[in-house]
């Protein structure tokens, strides 16, 4: 299998802890990849025309996209236990990273409004919404226990790839001291060597 990634991406990085997890990294060649905003990717369009990160390329060639789908092929393919196999916590499991990666599309937009986007034509309350999407995500997930001290599972996997993407991008945001659980959540979570072998290399 291939996966295309870049180390900066927390949906690639996603799918790399699963992988980690479920004993599958070693049958993953990882390829690197470019999908920056306003850069031509011809090849890479061919794959997607989404042109998001990541991509699974399983070895009879199918392709599979989104980052939840392929953490869900990976587990079935595994038999593991990251995603719920049916019942309520099946869509509980599902609604909380559908928030999670609501919470990374609007970070990653804020990235690019600040980062990207030409100076003159930055529009500030458009990034204030996105952040405050983010931020309010953050704020629903310090008040829910049963994800940062339940089982480690696809919840799990998203959220510390949000909070490590807000060190890696937001590093002056302040998240530690407005969210002390998710804190001490990240903390725990760095003790698992998927989790810290996969932290974004300073930007």
């Amino acid at each position: 299998m291939k996966l295309t990634f870049s180390p900066a991406s927390p949906f690639a990085r996603k799918v790399r802890i699963a992988a980690i997890e479920l004993g599958l990294i070693d049958k993953i060649e990882l390829v690197p990849a470019s999908v920056a905003p306003g850069t031509a990717n011809e090849d890479y369009s061919k794959i997607t025309p989404l042109k998001k990160l990541p991509v699974l390329i399983t070895n009879d060639g199918d392709v599979i996209l989104d980052s939840y789908v392929i953490v869900e092929y990976l587990n079935e393919t595994a038999g593991g236990a990251l995603i719920p196999g049916y019942g309520p916590a099946r869509w509980k499991a599902k609604t909380n990273h559908s928030l999670i990666n609501g919470m990374l599309d609007s970070m990653l937009l804020c990235r690019y409004e600040k980062m990207v986007r030409p100076q003159g034509l930055q529009w500030q309350a458009w990034s204030d919404d996105h952040w405050n999407r983010a931020w309010t995500g953050m704020a629903r997930f310090e008040n829910m226990p049963e994800v940062l001290n339940g089982p480690f599972d696809i919840s799990q996997i998203g959220l510390v790839c949000v909070l490590g993407y807000a060190d890696f991008r937001f590093a002056d945001c302040g998240w530690r001291k407005a969210y002390p659980k998710l804190d001490a959540f990240h903390q725990k979570m760095l003790e698992r060597p998927s989790v810290k072998i996969s932290v974004p290399p300073a930007a």
